[in-house]
């Protein structure tokens, strides 16, 4: 078990609908969470700490979730 944090950027205008699937996706399993307004390109960011066994599969899921945005990630501790 990984306890990961995901940098999702995704486009401000449509933001409810992604959040919507994304949040079904790691539902049960979110640590820590943080909204951030957007930037003058339109884009916001939300970081996310996550316990995932799958970190793989996991951002495989959110990719083909987020199409407009970028997701990135990063392993803070493993157990």
């Amino acid at each position: 078990m990984q306890i990961v944090e995901l940098d999702i950027k995704l486009p401000y205008e449509g933001r409810g609908k992604i959040l919507g699937r994304l949040f079904a996706t790691v539902r049960g399993r979110i640590r820590d969470i943080h909204f951030f307004p957007p930037d003058a390109e339109g884009f916001s960011e939300i970081k996310m700490e996550v316990v995932e066994d799958d970190t793989r599969g996991l951002l495989s899921e959110l990719r083909k979730i987020i199409k407009n945005g970028k997701v990135s990630l990063r392993v803070l501790s493993e157990a």
